[in-house]
Protein backbone atom coordinates (compact mmCIF):
# COMPACT_ATOMS: atom_id res chain seq x y z
CA UNK A 1 0.00 0.00 0.00
CA UNK A 2 1.58 3.74 -0.96
CA UNK A 3 2.58 5.47 2.06
CA UNK A 4 -0.40 8.67 1.29
CA UNK A 5 -3.10 5.86 1.54
CA UNK A 6 -1.53 4.55 4.67
CA UNK A 7 -1.30 7.95 6.59
CA UNK A 8 -4.63 8.39 4.85
CA UNK A 9 -6.24 5.34 6.53
CA UNK A 10 -4.30 6.28 9.94
CA UNK A 11 -6.39 10.05 9.67
CA UNK A 12 -9.76 7.97 9.87
CA UNK A 13 -8.41 6.24 13.04
CA UNK A 14 -7.58 9.60 14.37
CA UNK A 15 -10.67 11.35 14.07
CA UNK A 16 -12.69 8.27 15.42
CA UNK A 17 -10.40 8.24 18.07
CA UNK A 18 -11.31 12.27 18.62
CA UNK A 19 -15.25 11.51 18.15
CA UNK A 20 -14.98 8.80 20.92
CA UNK A 21 -12.93 10.09 23.18
CA UNK A 22 -13.06 13.95 23.16
CA UNK A 23 -17.12 14.63 20.91
CA UNK A 24 -18.72 11.34 22.61
CA UNK A 25 -16.98 10.81 25.29
CA UNK A 26 -17.82 6.98 24.98
CA UNK A 27 -14.81 5.39 25.98
CA UNK A 28 -10.75 6.51 26.25
CA UNK A 29 -9.68 8.40 23.05
CA UNK A 30 -8.60 5.35 21.07
CA UNK A 31 -9.64 4.64 16.97
CA UNK A 32 -8.80 1.85 14.84
CA UNK A 33 -9.78 1.31 11.19
CA UNK A 34 -9.25 -2.44 9.30
CA UNK A 35 -8.62 -2.29 5.80
CA UNK A 36 -8.87 -5.15 2.99
CA UNK A 37 -7.28 -4.86 -0.32
CA UNK A 38 -7.63 -0.67 -0.11
CA UNK A 39 -10.78 -0.59 1.02
CA UNK A 40 -11.94 -0.37 5.17
CA UNK A 41 -14.13 -2.90 6.35
CA UNK A 42 -14.38 -1.54 9.68
CA UNK A 43 -14.04 1.47 11.41
CA UNK A 44 -14.34 1.38 15.45
CA UNK A 45 -13.52 3.23 18.45
CA UNK A 46 -13.20 2.72 22.30
CA UNK A 47 -16.57 1.71 24.28
CA UNK A 48 -15.64 0.80 27.43
CA UNK A 49 -17.27 3.68 29.10
CA UNK A 50 -20.37 3.72 27.04
CA UNK A 51 -20.52 -0.57 27.00
CA UNK A 52 -19.50 -1.40 30.44
CA UNK A 53 -17.36 -3.06 28.70
CA UNK A 54 -13.26 -3.41 29.88
CA UNK A 55 -13.01 -5.52 26.64
CA UNK A 56 -14.19 -2.92 24.27
CA UNK A 57 -11.12 -1.46 22.86
CA UNK A 58 -11.26 0.33 19.64
CA UNK A 59 -9.01 -2.83 18.04
CA UNK A 60 -11.10 -5.35 19.79
CA UNK A 61 -14.36 -3.61 18.59
CA UNK A 62 -12.86 -3.12 14.55
CA UNK A 63 -11.94 -6.51 14.42
CA UNK A 64 -15.29 -7.92 15.66
CA UNK A 65 -16.91 -5.86 13.05
CA UNK A 66 -14.52 -6.66 10.28
CA UNK A 67 -15.09 -10.56 10.89
CA UNK A 68 -19.12 -9.46 10.84
CA UNK A 69 -18.46 -8.01 7.64
CA UNK A 70 -16.50 -10.38 6.14
CA UNK A 71 -18.13 -13.19 7.99
CA UNK A 72 -15.32 -14.94 8.40
CA UNK A 73 -12.36 -14.76 11.49
CA UNK A 74 -10.10 -14.73 9.78
CA UNK A 75 -8.48 -11.27 8.44
CA UNK A 76 -5.56 -12.71 6.56
CA UNK A 77 -4.47 -9.80 4.52
CA UNK A 78 -5.98 -7.07 6.69
CA UNK A 79 -3.94 -4.48 7.67
CA UNK A 80 -4.98 -2.59 10.79
CA UNK A 81 -4.32 1.29 11.28
CA UNK A 82 -4.83 1.81 15.25
CA UNK A 83 -4.59 5.51 16.63
CA UNK A 84 -2.07 4.20 19.28
CA UNK A 85 -0.18 1.37 19.92
CA UNK A 86 -1.65 -1.70 20.87
CA UNK A 87 -2.28 -3.20 24.25
CA UNK A 88 -1.33 -6.63 24.89
CA UNK A 89 -5.32 -7.83 24.31
CA UNK A 90 -5.60 -5.78 21.57
CA UNK A 91 -2.29 -7.21 19.51
CA UNK A 92 -3.13 -10.60 21.08
CA UNK A 93 -7.05 -10.27 19.08
CA UNK A 94 -4.98 -9.03 15.98
CA UNK A 95 -2.97 -12.25 16.29
CA UNK A 96 -5.55 -14.55 17.20
CA UNK A 97 -7.18 -12.96 14.04
CA UNK A 98 -4.23 -13.59 11.78
CA UNK A 99 -3.57 -9.72 10.99
CA UNK A 100 -0.08 -9.11 10.32
CA UNK A 101 0.35 -5.39 9.57
CA UNK A 102 -0.49 -2.83 12.51
CA UNK A 103 0.02 0.76 11.66
CA UNK A 104 -0.16 2.70 14.85
CA UNK A 105 0.01 6.66 15.78
CA UNK A 106 1.23 7.71 19.17
CA UNK A 107 3.30 5.02 21.32
CA UNK A 108 2.35 4.00 24.88
CA UNK A 109 4.83 6.27 26.60
CA UNK A 110 2.74 9.51 24.72
CA UNK A 111 -0.29 8.63 26.83
CA UNK A 112 1.20 5.98 29.61
CA UNK A 113 0.17 8.92 32.10
CA UNK A 114 -3.42 8.04 31.23
CA UNK A 115 -4.24 4.67 30.53
CA UNK A 116 -0.65 2.72 31.49
CA UNK A 117 -0.66 -0.66 29.41
CA UNK A 118 3.14 -1.35 30.74
CA UNK A 119 2.48 -2.92 33.97
CA UNK A 120 -0.14 -5.18 31.73
CA UNK A 121 2.75 -6.21 29.72
CA UNK A 122 5.35 -6.61 32.31
CA UNK A 123 2.88 -8.84 34.43
CA UNK A 124 2.65 -10.86 31.42
CA UNK A 125 6.23 -11.66 31.51
CA UNK A 126 6.39 -12.81 34.94
CA UNK A 127 6.51 -16.34 36.21
CA UNK A 128 3.14 -17.66 37.84
CA UNK A 129 3.41 -17.23 41.46
CA UNK A 130 4.78 -13.67 40.86
CA UNK A 131 1.36 -12.22 38.56
CA UNK A 132 -0.81 -9.78 39.98
CA UNK A 133 -3.75 -12.14 39.44
CA UNK A 134 -3.57 -15.69 40.66
CA UNK A 135 -4.10 -18.12 38.51
CA UNK A 136 -4.58 -21.79 40.08
CA UNK A 137 -5.01 -25.20 37.99
CA UNK A 138 -7.83 -27.39 39.25
CA UNK A 139 -9.84 -30.55 37.50
CA UNK A 140 -6.90 -30.68 34.89
CA UNK A 141 -7.94 -34.18 34.02
CA UNK A 142 -11.80 -33.00 33.76
CA UNK A 143 -10.85 -30.21 30.92
CA UNK A 144 -8.63 -33.11 29.15
CA UNK A 145 -11.17 -35.49 28.65
CA UNK A 146 -12.95 -32.69 26.50
CA UNK A 147 -10.56 -31.50 24.81
CA UNK A 148 -9.62 -35.81 24.26
CA UNK A 149 -13.49 -35.61 22.68
CA UNK A 150 -13.11 -32.23 20.46
CA UNK A 151 -9.68 -34.16 19.05
CA UNK A 152 -11.67 -36.95 17.89
CA UNK A 153 -14.48 -34.86 15.89
CA UNK A 154 -14.08 -34.90 12.16
CA UNK A 155 -15.11 -31.25 11.79
CA UNK A 156 -14.03 -29.68 14.54
CA UNK A 157 -12.81 -25.96 14.31
CA UNK A 158 -9.33 -25.10 14.42
CA UNK A 159 -7.97 -21.73 14.55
Amino acid sequence: MAAHQDRDFMRHAIKVMRDVGVVKKSGGPFGAVIVKDGKVIAAAGNSVIRDNDPSAHAEVNAIRQACRALQNWDLSGCVMYSSCECCPMCYSAAYWANIRSIFYAASWSDYEDLFSDRAIDEDIRRSMPEKEIRMQQILQSEAQAVWAEFRRLPDGARY
